[in-house]
């Protein structure tokens, strides 16, 4: 087929889905009518439709980033046009946002660098396969996979390195465009990242560096007087300002409410509070640099300084394993050896222990409400929020500090011991 028939075929079939799509209704009254199954139906074609056209719009926007590559200068199609980059050229003349066009141009060079194509028309030159541990993810996304799937997919596993080979990520992106059909993009790449740090334990620390070398703080002065601060902090100063964060808005977005009676005092103090949560937040940490180092911390976030909470295997540290991680409570990423052990000397350690069937910390029923120790303990165990849908994916992102612990079999209602066995993070 010549270019000009390929060109012909193409704008016929364009034409013909947008006609088909016109035609459906978008009459509030007549979905309204439909019986559930039909509903749902409906929703689910739509949804393959949706995934049908971002496939078709990051194919284009791929070639187009292609046709304005940096090494064309001048002659690319963006500078052509009066554009300085692909994505905002798509951002102007397509209407989508910035992100959108960035994520388009994104999975775009996904399905061009993992399909083997004809010669290009300028230069003659077969291409081949830039990116072959992909070569899944760009065959699933033309057969219904979404975008943000393949976005996620590819973000998280990233590039192959001397220790975590092309062949390595290619098995691991099978695995995850399995996965994606059961699960949303977000918790896709969460996998993903997991999956890379899985095969790279060597990696850890150098991941580490490049996200601490891009820390940065900057000060902006507005026209009206009012200014903004942004702040882009690396996973161990997220830690600790986190936590600081926490202390200053919990329980309003979601934090404990029962517990120690001073726990309560304090909940209580910042729910009445007449200031919005961001309010409560900015004068937290306006008073905190006010104050420095002589500030009474439990005037304003209660007792003892920020903890960072790293959750590491006892044989880590005993054995100093060679590749050894540990884990920042409430983030995703695995944190190297150097790090773990430079928190513990700068802080204090709590050793968990389990009795023989795994359940560490154990009281029965000798008090109702679980002790620090066991909030500790279920913060490590369950990693945050427990709370799930009826499939068992979570449906609750909140942080364990932020988690109650709760009986399982009720303590009044069920005779519920005060055991980890029986107790949930929610």
């Amino acid at each position: 087929m010549t270019s000009t028939a390929t060109s012909a075929a193409l704008l016929a079939a364009s034409s013909a889905a947008t006609t088909a799509v016109e035609a459906i209704s978008l009459t509030v009254t007549d979905y309204r009518e439909l019986d559930n199954p039909t509903l749902l139906d409906l929703s689910r074609a739509a949804a393959h439709r949706l995934h049908l056209v971002t496939a078709e719009q990051a194919l284009l926007a791929g070639e187009i980033a292609h046709r304005s590559h940096p090494s064309l200068g001048s002659n690319g199609l963006a500078a052509q046009q009066g554009w300085r980059t692909p994505e905002e050229m798509l951002k102007i003349t397509t209407g989508i946002t910035g992100i959108n066009a960035s994520k388009a141009v994104r999975v775009g060079r996904l399905l061009h660098d993992t399909q083997v194509g004809t010669s290009d028309p300028t230069t003659d030159e077969t291409p081949t396969v830039i990116e072959p541990w992909l070569e899944t993810v760009g065959t699933a996304l033309l057969h219904g996979l979404s975008v943000e799937a393949a976005d996620a997919i590819r973000t998280g596993l990233r590039t192959p390195t001397e220790s975590v080979t092309s062949a390595k990520l290619a098995v691991a992106a099978e695995e995850l465009v399995r996965l994606a059909e059961t699960v949303d993009p977000d918790r896709l790449f969460k996998h993903a990242r997991r999956l890379r740090d899985e095969l790279d334990m060597e990696g850890t620390g150098d991941r580490e560096e490049e996200m601490r070398a891009r820390r940065s703080l900057k000060l902006y002065r507005r026209p009206d007087g009012m200014g903004r601060l942004v702040w882009d902090l690396d996973p161990e100063t997220l830690a600790i300002v986190g936590n600081v964060y926490d202390r200053a808005t919990s329980p309003r977005l979601g934090g404990p409410r029962f517990g120690p009676t001073e726990m309560q005092s304090h909940a209580s103090r910042i729910k009445a509070d007449p200031r919005s949560t961001l309010q409560l937040a900015s004068d937290a940490f306006t008073t905190l640099l006010q104050n420095g180092v002589t500030a009474d911390p439990s005037a304003v976030l209660g007792t003892g300084t920020p903890a960072v909470h790293i959750l590491v295997p006892a044989a880590v540290i005993e054995k100093r394993q060679a590749h050894g991680q540990g884990w920042m409570e409430g983030q995703p990423d695995p944190v190297s050896l150097d790090t773990i052990e430079r928190n513990i000397c700068a802080g204090a350690t709590t050793e968990i222990t389990v009795d023989s069937a795994g359940n560490p910390l154990d009281v029965g029923r000798e008090q109702r409400l679980f002790t620090a120790k066991q909030r500790l303990a279920l913060a490590a165990r369950d990693g945050g929020c427990r709370w799930s849908d009826e499939y068992g994916n979570s449906v609750c992102d909140r942080p364990p500090s932020w988690c109650e612990a709760h009986h399982i079999e009720f303590w009044k209602r069920d005779k519920g011991k005060t055991n980890i066995r029986n107790g949930t993070s929610c």
